[in-house]
């Protein structure tokens, strides 16, 4: 039963810091809030965390990351054509973050433009996970039949607009930056696909 309260624990301890880094970044936060947002003593988080902020953040990016490429099948796998998978998926952001009240939406992206200079330990993290997030998206768009070099690049692409798209799309109060983004993301992967064929 303990080992359960403890894992339970644990994992409000990495939600609480996920969302929190989602909206403040990583410098702002405070153990205090951690532990308030998490509904844990601060005995519990030095518990699971000796190394203390940095070390669960760095847990709650990783977590955050892993469940955010799975966005990816899920938003594309019900479009047969990539042309229509890729602008859907960010007309699906452009709704998402509209109904949200314009709410940041990727704790990763928040943080790693924060702290690129001022925590290397953290942006070592925040790195790792956009590499994971490249490799799966590449293993993706090669069983959607793209070449490997094409699916990299697409990759590459489509995260730098997105992220790009949601700094717009927060700062304008528009869904017109991720429409945009997709539709210009859909007419790359018409090109690789119009050069394959």
């Amino acid at each position: 039963m303990s080992e359960n309260l403890s894992t339970t624990t644990r994992d409000r301890l990495v939600t609480a810091v996920a969302e929190l880094m989602r909206v403040q970044g990583y410098s702002a936060i405070t153990v205090k809030q951690i532990t308030a947002a998490s509904n844990a003593p601060m005995g519990s988080l030095y518990h699971h965390f000796p190394a203390g902020k940095a070390a669960i953040a760095a847990e709650a990016l990783r977590t955050s990351g892993a469940a955010y490429i799975q966005l990816l099948p899920l938003l594309m796998d019900a479009h047969d054509d990539l042309r229509e998978a890729v602008p859907a998926a960010f007309a699906a952001a452009a709704e998402t973050i509209e109904q949200s009240g314009w709410m940041n939406m990727c704790p990763v992206g928040t943080v790693a433009g924060e702290v690129a200079d001022s925590e290397p330990g953290i942006r070592d993290v925040a790195a790792e996970v956009m590499n994971s997030w490249i490799d799966e998206g590449v293993a993706y768009f090669v069983r959607r039949g793209l070449a490997e070099g094409d699916a990299r690049d697409l990759m590459i692409a489509i995260l730098c607009a997105l992220e790009g798209a949601f700094v717009l799309s927060r700062t304008l109060r528009s869904t017109e930056p991720l429409l945009a983004a997709g539709k210009a993301m859909g007419a790359r992967v018409s090109e690789i696909m119009n050069v394959k064929s």
